[in-house]
């Protein structure tokens, strides 16, 4: 077991100021894998106060986009230099399989960073425009002081996505990992330790929600990034909105993958699985809604119950392994109760709806397809956070576009079928922040990412993902 008694603020391992701790457990083995100390509101505090010098005395907000570029670079090719590392505690804390690890947590994770250095050395910082009386200069300056609070699903990644833009745009920052998921952050603290990155620029705490939301409330922050829950979102933001601070919000989601009556089901299907099942279905983009054309319903269901039906499910540290265990008890239960609520409202389980057998330990649900679902169900409505799919029928293409608007989530999507301008048009027709066009990839990295209506506010990634971590200054010419 590994056990850390330190937390990094202003650069260095220092003491927390309780001995409360984190308690990491493997969810495949429910066995204890590391501890690690829970943050509290006096060391929020300490790491505002180190991010804020950072900041306000520091030399990080007046370097130029190059150095910064190679500072993200940099810390990309730390993280690249411990990958197996990286992923192996991943997969422990929080159940991803192996592949989903290497491939979707870490690799990704450096992706991002090094799309962030190259959007950084081409970022319009000071842009001269003419303006109604002579010229202006349009500074786009660093926010300050920024907060990241990350979920368990996909830490690593999902911190990089916050990081990432705020070094990019000379801002600070102080990182909460979530409970369940704070160990890889060691890791991460050791790479940015490694590199040339002054002391507090970066600082990280993992905690709860107490201290979470006191580091949300905290006057030294001027910016708040956040993933999670939309119920949880809704706090942040209100928080946010009545100290009038800045923040980016990414959300829950419930997407739904369109297959037209055209598409090649053999070619589609084996495509969509991974966007349907990645993490364990554990991911705000998953597409938890198939929606079917009502001509090839039948068909579809027997498609998709064979892909979910041949899912490997086991130990995540297999690199076989497609489906490995919930993050928690508390999440296995939560997705149990979905399974029997889509039972008691009608829909059919064609595939799973229980708990595997032969896997006495750890949180595993079977993968899961409910068919003759509708899109007033709850399973067809809540975000479940596991590995279950409904198939919709629908009538017609504008139907299908319907069933996919009706939902208060607009995150992700994608459509299927052998007419790419058809499926543009279904596209833009969907009101949702990212879609698919015959590929289950819906996260670009080097793109904006974010959601519609519930799903979000603001966007993560790309030029615009710097940018909502700058303020906006005119600055007007006389002679």
């Amino acid at each position: 077991m590994d056990t850390r008694d330190v937390l990094f603020i202003g650069g260095e391992w220092v003491a927390p100021a309780s001995t409360r701790t984190f308690t990491v457990t493997n969810p495949a083995t429910q066995e204890t894998v590391a501890t690690v100390p829970e943050g509290t509101e006096a060391d929020m505090d300490r790491a505002v106060a180190a991010a804020r010098a950072a900041f306000d005395q520091g030399p990080w907000p007046q370097t130029t986009a190059k150095e910064r570029a190679e500072v993200l670079r940099a810390l990309s090719q730390g993280i690249q230099a411990r990958m197996g590392e990286f992923a192996e505690t991943i997969t422990k804390e929080n159940g991803a399989p192996a592949t989903f690890s290497m491939m979707g947590q870490v690799l990704a994770a450096t992706m991002v960073l090094d799309g962030f250095a190259n959007a950084t050395e081409s970022f319009p910082f000071v842009e001269e425009r003419q303006g109604m009386m002579g010229p202006v200069l349009v500074n786009k300056a660093p926010v300050g002081v920024s907060a990241g609070i990350v979920p368990w699903n996909v830490p690593l990644f999902i911190s990089m996505m916050k990081l990432g833009a705020a070094l990019a745009s000379g801002s600070t920052m102080v990182l909460k990992p979530a409970p369940e998921t704070p160990w890889d952050s060691y890791l991460l603290a050791e790479v940015i330790q490694s590199i040339d990155l002054p002391a507090g620029v970066v600082n990280i705490v993992a905690a709860g929600r107490e201290a979470g939301e006191h580091l949300v409330r905290h006057p030294g922050v001027d910016k708040v990034s956040f993933t999670g829950s939309t119920a949880a979102g809704r706090v942040v933001g209100a928080i946010c909105g009545e100290q009038l601070k800045r923040c980016t919000l990414e959300l829950g989601g419930k997407s739904a993958a369109v297959i037209l009556d055209d598409a090649d089901l053999d070619a589609a299907i084996p495509e969509l699985m991974p966007a349907a099942m990645m993490n364990n279905g554990q991911a705000c983009v998953a597409q938890t809604r198939v929606l079917a054309p009502r001509s090839r319903y039948d068909e579809v269901v027997d498609a998709l119950a064979a892909a979910v039906g041949a899912q490997k499910v086991g130990d995540p540290a297999d690199p076989e392994v497609e489906v490995g265990p919930l993050v928690a008890e508390r999440q296995r239960d939560r997705v149990e109760g979905y399974l029997e609520a889509g039972r008691e409202e009608g829909a059919r389980v064609v595939v799973g709806g229980g708990r595997p057998d032969g896997l006495d330990r750890g949180w595993f649900v079977e993968p899961t397809v409910f068919a003759d679902v509708t899109n007033e169900m709850t399973i067809a409505r809540e975000e479940i956070f596991g590995p279950v799919v409904s198939v919709i029928a629908y009538e017609d293409e504008a139907d299908a576009v319907r069933i996919a608007n009706e939902s208060e989530y607009g995150l992700s999507g994608s459509v299927w079928t052998a007419d790419r301008e058809r499926g543009i048009n279904v596209a833009k027709g969907v009101r949702t922040g990212t879609y698919g066009v015959n590929t289950g990839v819906v996260i670009d990295l080097h793109s904006p990412f974010g959601g519609f209506k519930a799903s979000g506010v603001g966007r993560e990634l790309g030029p615009e993902g710097i940018e909502e971590f700058t303020e906006i200054q005119t600055i007007v010419l006389g002679g």
